[in-house]
């Protein structure tokens, strides 16, 4: 993130300036720092990543493996069907961060409706929850 906002607006101030405020301001990152990380070669679990989206987008959008409408689940078999070992949390996570869901079948059930009409408690409290000392402020919520 901080590396981001660098690459924003290094054109304009330039890249030690921005590091000395940000320095200042409790953000510590020297320019070398900055520069090494900006040389840094892509982590192996960064390179494996990107070609394991490349196959689960594969898979997932195929209209006949996955159709847009498989789990996590179904491509990491799918994924298994075809050679390609990986761990079923890799395929969730990179599911996850690319935005991919497979669709649930059923109606969603809505386990709580709250009743508008329905008297509150007060707010004694007001949405404060900071204690100077302990047994100074209790909360319970016994719904």
């Amino acid at each position: 993130m901080v590396v981001r906002f660098i690459d924003d607006h290094r054109d304009r101030f330039g890249v030690e300036p921005i590091c000395r405020v940000l320095t200042q301001h409790g953000v510590k990152i020297a320019p070398s720092g900055y520069y090494a990380f900006k040389k840094r070669p892509a982590s192996a679990r960064a390179v494996s990543d990107a070609e394991l989206v490349v196959q689960i987008e594969r898979v997932f959008w195929d209209r006949k493996l996955g159709r847009g409408i498989s789990g996590a689940r179904k491509i990491w078999r799918l994924l298994a069907r075809e050679d390609i070992v990986v761990a079923r949390c890799t395929v969730e996570r990179l599911m996850r961060r690319q935005g991919l869901r497979g669709i649930r079948r059923g109606k969603q059930f809505i386990t709580t409706r709250p009743d508008d009409a329905a008297p509150r408690a007060e707010d004694r409290v007001k949405r404060e929850f900071y204690a100077d000392r302990p047994n100074e402020l209790w909360v319970v919520d016994f719904t």
